[in-house]
C-alpha cells in the first residue's frame, strides 16, 4: 500500500520519535534540560571519539556542543541543542548506531530538525573549532 507523505502518521515514519525529542514543550523544561546536560557531559566526548570517523555529521555535532558551551547562546537554543546531543549520546535510539550504513540516520534526522529550529545560533567560530577537533580525532590511530 502506498501512502502520500502527508498522510503518514508518526508511527509510520522512519524516525517517529524525532518530534518528541525536539518538542520545545518537553525539551525546554528545566528538569529535562538538567538531565540532558548530565547525559551530554558524561557521554558526548567518548561517543564522539568513538564515531568521529563513521558519523558524517560528527563535525556538526561538535559545533553544536561548542555552541552549547558559549555563554552568548540563548537558553532556549541550548535546551533544544542539548536534547539533540543527548539523543546522539544515548545508546538506545530508533536505529541502533552499530547497523552499518543506516545506524546514524536517525541521529542525523534529529540534528537536521534541531538545526532547522535553532541552527542560526551555531556561529562560524563554533564550526571552525569543531572541524579542527574532528580532524585531530580522525588523525589519531
Amino acid at each position: 500500500m502506498v501512502r502520500a507523505f502527508s498522510a503518514m502518521s508518526g508511527a509510520d515514519k522512519a524516525s517517529p520519535h524525532v518530534n518528541g525529542v525536539l518538542d520545545p514543550a518537553r525539551a525546554l523544561v528545566p528538569r529535562v534540560v538538567r538531565l540532558n546536560e548530565r547525559i551530554v557531559a558524561k557521554g558526548f566526548w567518548p561517543k564522539l571519539k568513538k564515531v568521529a570517523a563513521h558519523a558524517p555529521f560528527a563535525a556538526e555535532a561538535l559545533s553544536v556542543w561548542y555552541c552549547v558551551q558559549d555563554p552568548e547562546t540563548p537558553a532556549p537554543a541550548k535546551g533544544m541543542m542539548l536534547a539533540a546531543l543527548a539523543y546522539f549520546v544515548l545508546p538506545t535510539d530508533a536505529i541502533p548506531d552499530f547497523i552499518a550504513g543506516i545506524g546514524y540516520t536517525d541521529d542525523a534526522a534529529v540534528f537536521a530538525a534541531m538545526m532547522a529550529l535553532v541552527g542560526r545560533n551555531v556561529k562560524p567560530r563554533h564550526r571552525a573549532a569543531a572541524k579542527a577537533a574532528v580532524d585531530r580525532i580522525r588523525e589519531r590511530p
